[in-house]
């Protein structure tokens, strides 16, 4: 059953200005145990008591206030009453440097006459229309063109990788494919980042390193040894990841790619997720992974042990099928 609460107005009013006061009390409310004061109430009590011949010093040290405060309160209370009293705006009056109202509205004039100018434009017309004023700089002219609203912001556009043009390979080192196996965690708690290379034609696997991270340096410590081992291939097969590509840099070239093409290699890229456009790797990748991570090893010298193991029979013990069904062993 709901309880209506009864409002009963309790009427006083203040001994020096006759003002008659009502206060709103529910009837049925529990009490708080607290008094709760205004800034307002403390003042009108302030200079209600120093209209009433108490002295000023003992009214300060009461209120927590000091006597330069106490005197503004009572002279604004003497010079407009109780509106005096009321919280006045701290914004100052002016700032010190402030662009003037004129030259604002002489900006906004230009602007509007040539809408296609910019802040440098503005600010020579300004000098040659008001050579006697000191001109605005550009940032002070470009934020009073953002502040009204007339300055057209231009979204970014991020780079989107796309693949390239994808050739076949009749010869080995025609086309190697490189590629990072997915990450997987060590037992030490340390997360190995498998970066394998295979030559396309012959599905050697010319290497297969086990790094702590996919940072360019580590890349081309092991690009380098493959170099110098099994020669410079013509082509890259990679898709659009890190190091291979760099999605802040002009084409998404990154400084693997770039140092590629540096030795004369073509550079192929995958669209984006096209797996299957680098088949022949993935498809070692899964081998890779049933074969030599799982259980995955203690640290990066037992890991790189089977990958080693791994590399030596899936090169020369392994059969590879061919598009005809037919078993075959492949060398480089």
């Amino acid at each position: 059953m709901r309880r209506e609460l009864l409002v009963v107005p309790e009427r006083s009013f203040t001994f020096h200005t006759g003002d008659i006061v009502y206060t709103i009390r529910h009837l049925g409310e529990t009490q708080m145990p607290w008094r709760t004061c205004k800034p307002m109430d403390e003042k009108l009590k302030f200079v209600a008591r120093l209209l009433d011949g108490e002295k000023m010093a003992a009214l300060c040290r009461e209120f927590g206030i000091s006597r330069p405060t106490s005197y503004k309160i009572f002279n604004r209370y003497k010079e407009s009453g109780l509106h005096g009293l009321e919280e006045r705006s701290r914004q100052p009056y002016r700032y010190t440097n402030q662009l003037p109202f004129q030259v604002e509205r002489a900006i906004l004039h230009i602007k509007r006459e040539y809408t296609d100018w910019g802040a440098p434009k503005i600010r020579d017309k300004l000098i040659k229309l008001y050579p006697m004023i000191p001109p605005p700089a550009k940032s002070t002219i470009h934020a009073v063109l953002d502040r009204h609203g007339l300055v057209k912001r231009h979204k970014k556009r991020r780079y989107r990788a796309q693949g390239t043009p994808l050739r076949e390979a009749h010869t080995s080192n025609g086309l190697w494919c490189a590629d990072y196996k997915g990450e997987f965690m060590l037992g030490n708690r340390q997360y190995c980042y498998p970066l394998t290379i295979t030559d396309y034609r012959s599905r050697y696997l010319l290497a297969c390193e086990g790094l702590d991270s996919t940072k360019s340096e580590l890349a081309f410590t092991l690009f380098e040894q493959v170099f110098k081992q099994y020669g410079l291939p013509k082509a890259i097969r990679t898709d659009n990841g890190i190091p291979f590509a760099s999605p802040q840099a002009f084409f998404g070239l990154s400084k693997l790619s770039v140092w590629g093409l540096r030795l004369g290699i073509r550079i192929e890229r995958t669209k984006p997720g096209h797996p299957q456009q680098n088949g022949r790797h993935e498809r070692m990748h899964l081998t890779l992974k049933q074969a030599a991570t799982k259980p995955a090893s203690f640290n990066f010298l037992q890991q790189q042990e089977r990958f080693e193991q791994f590399q030596t029979v899936y090169n020369h013990e392994r059969p590879h099928q061919n598009g005809n069904d037919d078993k075959t062993r492949l060398r480089i």
